[in-house]
């Protein structure tokens, strides 16, 4: 079951994980305090917050609540002694100026103790209930045609934890795409069927609804409880894109979404400059070293930023700041090309560094100068912008809102080189462009630190 909170989508069983192993941390933290016999309680409990939150995050950042999480139990321990580590290092450092109580190292050390042992246990034991079906919304589909089965194409464990489906109710004169062992005898009202099956959804999932739409049977299911959805709906929330080969534009006009008010600018303006100056001055000595090493490698002639246009909101066209990863002459043609995996193109320097996205970072001075966001869509070139606005349906309405640094569609989809890729990925976009949100923004930007340790999707 998902539930929708700060405009996003949230896997009911995840929040609750979230809240749980938050508990624990702040238990392990306090219990690690008193263990020391430190007897100041207002003062502990505060600390104990402050601990529980800098893990947390560190685990948010970690991918350990990510859907796109794979790794198996070794893998997951690894995330959480890397989470406990680097937020009691952090936690460990701002509460070192505090005057009443710093805590020392035997505190610390019992703190990564107790948290590593008492989160493992906590995620190991996790993993085999949050599948349980107790908490998975179960689903009705109505709809045995093309559409309807899309739904069976989901066959990722991160795709269904949110729902089950009990079967497939065939619409009348509709085609029989799904397996027969799927589809549920409608002999009675829907609203009977749904109530004998236990059904907390409905989705919408017929190829024409021009013919026999059962308006008044859905209408019935709604008033009593029982939650109708259109299939576009039901798959943005499951999956975090939306469709484009069901897409319609009157889902996109009068559903939810799409929301770009004074408030929703301003938050997303200052969290710009909040964010962009304190990396800049956080990375300012990586910075300096990537410029030594382009000029080391190529020479004191040899520029150190590559500028290049780029298409950002509403269209226009701005030039994007980079350190240049390629050679001077990469496209001494004239012609615009994708970057490709093992490109000869790119220099020994420009290898490592975009694996670890330092190439990125002088677009924090495009941030600063108001062209991008430090969240958003990636910002195109316009040889190929033009080129795949003629051929993709909705491409232009990633330009509603500011292109990122990073964004949903990085973090979800490898990197994009062909013009499937592009429409992969713009449906990721299209999901960020109707959701975004202060709150979305913040935890697409603690995801990417997991994508830049593990050197995820770069060429």
């Amino acid at each position: 079951m998902r539930i929708q909170l700060f405009g996003h989508y949230w896997q009911l069983g995840v929040v609750l994980l979230w809240i749980l192993e938050s508990v624990v941390v702040f238990a392990s933290s306090w219990a690690a305090f008193h263990w020391f016999g430190a007897e100041i309680p207002g003062v502990i409990w505060f600390q104990s917050v402050v601990l529980a939150t800098c893990v947390m995050v560190a685990a948010i950042a970690m991918g350990l609540f990510s859907r796109r999480l794979r790794d198996r139990t070794v893998g997951i321990v690894l995330r959480i002694v890397v989470s406990v580590s680097a937020g009691a290092a952090l936690g460990g450092l701002l509460l070192y100026a505090s005057p009443d109580h710093r805590p020392t190292l035997p505190e610390v050390f019992a703190f990564l103790a107790i948290g590593l042992f008492s989160l493992t246990i906590v995620r190991v034991g996790a993993r085999f209930f949050l599948d349980e079906d107790i908490l998975k919304r179960r689903v009705l589909v109505y709809g045995s045609g093309n559409n309807a089965a899309r739904i069976l194409e989901l066959r990722r464990r991160a795709d269904q934890r949110g729902f089950k489906v009990v079967g497939f109710a065939p619409s009348r004169n509709g085609e029989r795409m799904v397996p027969p062992e799927r589809l549920i005898a409608v002999e009675a009202p829907l609203s009977t069927v749904a109530q004998e099956h236990e059904i907390d959804e409905i989705v919408v999932a017929m190829d024409d609804r021009r013919q026999q739409f059962p308006l008044k049977e859905l209408l019935d299911c709604r008033v009593n409880g029982i939650e109708v959805i259109e299939l576009a709906t039901f798959l943005e929330r499951e999956t975090g894109k939306v469709y484009l080969d069901i897409l319609i534009p009157s889902w996109m006009i009068f559903g939810s979404g799409f929301r770009r008010d004074f408030l929703r600018r301003f938050s997303e303006r200052a969290f710009d400059m909040l964010a962009s100056l304190v990396l800049l001055l956080l990375s300012l000595p990586v910075m300096l070293l990537t410029a030594l090493a382009i000029k080391l490698e190529e020479g004191v002639r040899a520029p150190i930023f590559y500028g290049q246009p780029r298409v950002g909101y509403a269209g226009r066209v701005f030039r994007v700041m980079k350190f240049r990863s390629m050679r001077v002459d990469a496209e001494k043609d004239g012609q615009a090309r994708w970057a490709t995996t093992n490109d000869d193109r790119i220099t020994r320097v420009g290898r490592f560094i975009r694996k670890v996205r330092i190439d990125e970072l002088p677009q924090l001075f495009n941030v600063l100068g108001g062209h991008m966001s430090f969240v958003g869509p990636r910002p195109e070139r316009p040889e190929f912008v033009q080129k795949l606005s003629e051929s993709i349906p909705y491409y232009d309405v990633r330009h509603s809102v500011k292109p990122g640094i990073t964004g949903w569609a990085q973090l979800c989809y490898p990197y994009g080189a062909s013009e499937q890729d592009a429409s992969e990925k713009l449906q990721y976009d299209l999901y960020y462009v109707k959701n975004h949100s202060l709150v979305f923004d913040i935890l697409i930007l603690l995801q990417t630190v997991e994508v830049i340790l593990f050197g995820k999707g770069a060429r």
